[in-house]
């Protein structure tokens, strides 16, 4: 019988195939603009399928109809979608007007068809690399934070690996919480822990800086929780960055630039191009370099640091050196940069693409300067200096990084309605480390000798991920998606050389020691699935879910509903509810290693020890295994073309999140020395002064508002002025904080008021960016104001007054000239008024106020660079 049913099946399929080969057609032309230059780059699709294609280099398309009539959708970033109905196949060229984002077609936020902005159930930026290389800011991170208001990143000061990372967040919910995509694919998140007092303290990022602009074509922005879509970290939001496809030219760029005190040099090259190859394939190759020097804004303190009993040498030096020898700055860095993105059509209703990225640099950063009434041991010892010569020694942090993305997959259609999506992802970051210009203290002791460079080890963090997506139009108005994922992940501690980690380790970073180092991996499947209804032209609901279970805690499920109603053709109203989650990272779960920083009440670094969340001594103090946060989403917002050049949107949102892993306050001894608690003797057992972990134990919410009106394309004569204004509100509260059992016990806050600190105000409260520019045939002139709102320096526990940072407005003034169609010349002066954060005060007790650091490490605002001149140039041939 079965037999019998295949053989039927299979002489239907034979019957009817004809019918449909008879039904299908082709259909090609050229895309140019309203001044009849060829557009490559731009999606067209048919319109009630998932059926598309780009353009090439001279703007050139075909695409296979199953049936007609059929509609062909064309859209491109900065030009009004057009839509033309086509009755058989053959020859259709189309011109594409300029126009505004709302009918901007994006990828993100919807896994079973393309939307425009206007038609997104949820807020959607959509950035081109042109805009993003205007702001004439060095790396992607960077770039963001001056072009979308929720989007924050700063250098990071003194604060060993993490200066080499910056950690970047939408909303201020911290790196964990943002995922980011490259070509829709999740991108892997960075081997370092962010473990300094730094905003996004105890947490894990994606590695920006690894991904360059010059092989992005646009950057897409959900600003929405998207878990139940793309699973773990989506709870703020999502950043795609999408790859250059084609390209008309070949493009080599060159930038230069120096801070207004003279330091903080640095230039960049990259170059650009594209290729066809075989029968209707392409090949983008991207090469990019990019070098920076260090700047430094370290505070002047001088002898007002010196102890009681300075001795003549000490006081000489402080004298003569006020700044105590401390660079606060930015990083020497060096990058290099190679990406290739490719596609090839298989037949008429297949593509093979992949993409490849590698991303490696060398970055010099600084610890604090080892006063010489610091290291007095080490003068005695009379092994660097003789002792009434002693000046002490600043110990160098330097990273070597590598970061690498490759993805290989097959889209095909199943049918003219149904099509699939099948890749494989691999990921990987590792950061390796040297000590210099330092010695091991306690091996000094012993043998009256140091080496003064280390290796103390480094982390590697690496995935594959594997999916198999579908999505289906059963009707012009009903979409759906579903799909499976199965993610490894890999984490390994690398060990340091003995010396590194002999008894105290190296002075400023301890090398990772024999029982720290080690390999963990885990494993998580995931099934998800979306449904869209078009009830009717204007009334859109969606509704989608996706379970998610994991090796190592357990599981998850996520879901979200959504809806969205069109006032006509030129506004929306639009809202969503979700839930999230985040699944904690292999590093929290598995990091044990000890350091130096300072510790709160100490006047230098001491040496502080984190142990794994799964060491018996930290279970034994009642914290439980790490599990999966969770988080709770509600957004409602309005978008309205006013007229075909002016649009505005409003978006609110409220997120909880419940269960965030906290890396806990330093937990050290109590001043009691009549007796020993539990928690000093793991002190004791573990060799350090204070110990920190990771827990489960904090319950935040998260509430703002997102606002953009643009305003583009206003005739002035012989050009254009365009002017945007997107704004940001937001804050966040701890709505509770649990603390074991056995620590409340013994007196121990393990999240201490400047850790609570980190987390409520270091990020701007809110943050406004007008953006003005006016184009002409020959010049562009650009003004960008972004004013960034309040922070606040939080005292610690044990005393002091909490600092209010006023608003700092920047304001960057951007110059174009185009010399020819081929070679263009740009100038930019960043923060033109040279303006800086306040100086921070004594009063706060901070680590660092009124000694080392003229301006807080702990919170972020615009940068501590001041000015900044640069100049670049572009040429296409």
């Amino acid at each position: 019988m079965k037999n019998y049913l295949s053989r039927k099946l299979l002489g239907l399929v034979f019957l009817v195939s004809p019918l449909f080969a008879m039904a299908q057609g082709e259909i090609s032309g050229t895309v140019t603009d309203q001044n009849n230059e060829l557009l490559p780059g731009v999606n067209i699709i048919i319109k009630g399928t998932t059926t598309g294609t780009t353009t090439d280099f001279d703007g050139n398309y075909s695409i296979t109809a199953e049936s007609f009539p059929a509609t062909l959708i064309f859209s491109s970033i900065g030009f009004n979608t057009k839509e033309i109905v086509v009755n058989a196949a053959g020859k259709v060229n189309m011109t594409l007007q300029e126009g505004l984002a709302l009918d901007e077609v994006v990828l993100t936020g919807n896994r079973s068809k393309p939307r425009t902005i206007l038609d997104s159930p949820v807020p959607i930026d959509n950035i081109g690399v042109a805009e993003l290389t205007s702001s004439g800011k060095p790396t992607v991170d960077r770039m963001l934070t001056f072009k979308v208001p929720s989007f924050n990143a700063q250098t990071q000061a003194i604060s060993d690996a993490t200066a080499h990372y910056d950690p970047a967040d939408l909303r201020g919910l911290g790196p964990s919480r943002t995922l980011v995509l490259v070509n829709g694919k999740r991108k892997n998140q960075s081997a370092q822990v962010y473990l300094n007092r730094t905003p996004g303290k105890g947490e894990v990022g994606v590695d920006l800086k690894s991904i360059p602009t010059a092989a992005i074509e646009r950057v897409e922005v959900l600003r929405d929780g998207a878990s139940a879509q793309y699973g773990s970290d989506a709870i703020a939001g999502v950043i795609n960055m999408v790859l250059k496809k084609n390209a008309k030219y070949t493009t080599v760029s060159a930038r230069t630039g120096i801070t207004s005190q003279g330091d903080g040099f640095n230039f960049a090259a990259d170059a650009n191009t594209a290729f066809n190859f075989g029968d209707g394939g392409f090949i983008n190759l991207t090469l990019g370099y990019y070098n920076q020097q260090l700047t430094n804004r370290a505070g002047s303190p001088g002898i007002a640091d010196l102890p009681a009993d300075a001795r003549p040498n000490e006081i000489q030096w402080a004298t003569e050196n006020p700044e105590l020898g401390m660079k606060v700055g930015q990083p020497d860095l060096e990058k290099g940069d190679l990406f290739i993105n490719l596609g090839h059509p298989l037949g008429e209703n297949a593509e093979l693409y992949s993409f490849h990225g590698y991303s490696t640099r060398k970055g010099r950063s600084f610890a604090y300067y080892r006063a010489p009434y610091w290291r007095r041991d080490v003068a005695d010892s009379e092994f660097l200096t003789r002792s009434e010569d002693f000046v002490g020694y600043q110990p160098t942090f330097e990273a070597a990084i590598d970061d690498h993305i490759n993805a290989l997959g097959l889209k095909f259609n199943i049918t003219d309605t149904f099509n699939a999506d099948a890749s494989v992802t691999y990921g990987s970051n590792s950061v390796d480390y040297t000590v210099n210009n330092s010695l091991n203290r306690d091996y000094l002791v012993d043998n009256g000798t140091s080496p003064r460079s280390f290796k103390p080890g480094g982390y590697t963090l690496s995935n594959v991920v594997m999916n198999l997506d579908f999505a289906n139009a059963f009707t012009e108005q009903l979409t759906s998606s579903f799909g499976v994922e199965y993610k490894k992940e890999y984490y390994e501690a690398i060990e340091g050389d003995p010396l590194s980690y002999y008894k105290g380790g190296s002075d400023s970073f301890a090398g990772i020691k024999p029982d720290e180092a080690g390999k963990w991996n885990r494993n998580n499947i995931a099934f998800y699935a979306g449904l869209d209804y078009d009830i009717t032209e204007d009334l859109l609901l969606g509704l989608a879910g996706r379970y998610e279970d994991f090796s190592d805690f357990g599981d998850n499920f996520s879901w979200k509903v959504f809806g969205r109603y069109k006032l006509g053709d030129k506004g929306a109203i639009r809202g969503s509810y979700s839930t999230g989650f985040r699944a904690p990272t292999l590093h929290q779960r598995y990091l044990t290693n000890s350091q130096y920083i300072i510790v709160s009440g100490s006047s230098e670094p001491l040496l502080q020890g984190t142990l794994a969340n799964d060491n018996s001594a930290v279970q034994a103090l009642g914290v439980p295994s790490l599990f999966a946060e969770t988080s709770r989403n509600i957004s409602a917002g309005f978008t309205y073309k006013i007229n075909p050049k002016f649009s505005a949107s409003i978006d609110f949102y409220q997120i909880h999140v419940d269960d965030r892993v906290l890396f806990s306050s330093q937990i050290g001894f109590d001043g009691d020395d009549t007796n020993t608690n539990p928690v000093e003797q793991i002190l004791e057992d573990n060799n350090v002064v204070a110990v920190q972990f990771f827990i489960n134990a904090g319950d935040t919410k998260t509430t703002g508002a997102d606002f953009v009106l643009n305003y583009r394309g206003i005739d002035m004569g012989q050009g254009k002025f365009n002017v945007s204004l997107a704004a940001n509100i937001n804050e966040t509260t701890i709505d509770a904080i649990e603390t074991p059992q056995v620590l409340a016990d013994n007196g121990y806050n393990i999240f201490t008021r400047e850790e609570k600190g980190l987390i409520t105000n270091s990020r701007p409260k809110s943050k406004f960016i007008l953006g003005m520019d006016y184009d002409t045939d020959k010049f562009n002139i650009g003004l960008n104001n972004t004013l960034f709102g309040k922070v606040t320096v939080t005292a610690p526990e044990t005393g002091g007054i909490d600092q209010d940072l006023a608003s700092m407005l920047v304001t960057d003034l951007n110059l174009s000239y185009k010399v020819t169609d081929k070679l263009s010349f740009t100038g930019t002066i960043n923060n033109l008024f040279d303006v800086y954060p306040d100086v921070t005060l004594a009063s706060t007790q901070t680590a660092q106020a009124g000694s080392r650091f003229l301006y807080s490490s702990e919170v972020q605002q615009g940068g501590q660079f001041g000015t900044n001149f640069s100049l670049g140039m572009n040429y296409s041939f």
